[in-house]
């Protein structure tokens, strides 16, 4: 893997809320993710996480455009605590060192991993910011978007709106119908210029948890897969929203508790081993 970052990229990332990393994978490296993540997504016969039978396809609830929204990507999440191969990946040191020498942290822990895969035909993923759907708060939050395919403006890449991240908040809508349902909460940025970021499969991106950032929709009849994976800070602690938690770990949790169980969130690296 292509690890090491140049204090250039680092400071690209901390103006711009975004990094592209090209060839962040070789091909052998490539050829293991893909062949992990797919064993991976096989092993759970459709549901969604560890410890839930919902499936792919089904409506939790929680998104009221759901009709839409099951239409943007598929959603596999926390795929490392059921396969091995893909824990060897997402708990990778070297990763954890570059999320925290970009976010500016002493220690990475894992938030949640998730496949999103982008079927033929898939609808855009509008305007959104990913941390205030998570169950910490923190503005350094930050995500790792590995593309398993060529992402393209065909199939679907990245857009970012730069420096966004900068002067969001919590405030956020779901991935729904209007692409620019986030601009009545930033109304400050709808005029912004937007950054695609296509890439080749084995590329990635990092971005922060608070960047407004969507995808096209894919134009084509191939899939577009990327394996992703958020981090926050070791010391994040519990705002009170659920997110992945189990109803067994929201029992056990109130609000200012660290979120630290290394069996949900394991620390992968720290500057003070």
């Amino acid at each position: 893997m292509k690890v090491t970052l140049t204090q250039q990229q680092i400071q690209s990332y901390q103006e711009n809320g975004f990094l592209l990393v090209d060839d962040f994978l070789n091909e052998a490296e490539l050829s293991f993710w893909r062949k992990a993540v797919t064993e991976a997504i096989h092993q759970r016969d459709g549901k969604k996480m560890p410890g839930s039978d919902l499936k792919i396809g089904e409506d939790d609830g929680l998104n009221e455009d759901f009709d839409y929204y099951g239409k943007v990507f598929d959603q596999m999440m926390n795929l490392w605590q059921t396969n091995d191969d893909v824990k060897k990946i997402m708990l990778d040191e070297n990763i954890g060192k570059m999320v925290a020498d970009l976010a500016g942290w002493e220690g990475t822990r894992i938030w949640h991993d998730q496949a999103l895969i982008k079927r033929p035909w898939g609808n855009p993923t509008s305007w959104h910011l990913d941390t205030p759907f998570w169950s910490f708060s923190d503005r350094r939050a930050i995500s790792i978007w590995v593309a398993l395919d060529d992402a393209t403006y065909e199939n679907g890449c990245l857009y970012f709106i730069p420096g966004s991240y900068h002067t969001t908040t919590y405030e956020n809508p779901n991935i729904g119908k209007n692409m620019d349902a986030v601009f009545d909460f930033y109304p400050q940025f709808i005029k912004s210029k937007s950054v695609a970021v296509p890439m080749k499969a084995g590329s990635c991106s990092f971005h922060n948890g608070l960047t407004i950032h969507g995808a096209g929709a894919n134009m084509t009849n191939g899939f577009r897969r990327a394996m992703t994976c958020a981090y926050m800070p070791d010391g994040a602690t519990f705002n009170g929203i659920k997110n992945i938690l189990s109803e067994e770990q929201l029992s056990k949790l109130k609000i200012g508790d660290l979120l630290n169980d290394e069996m949900q969130n394991p620390l992968i690296y720290s500057n003070f081993k």
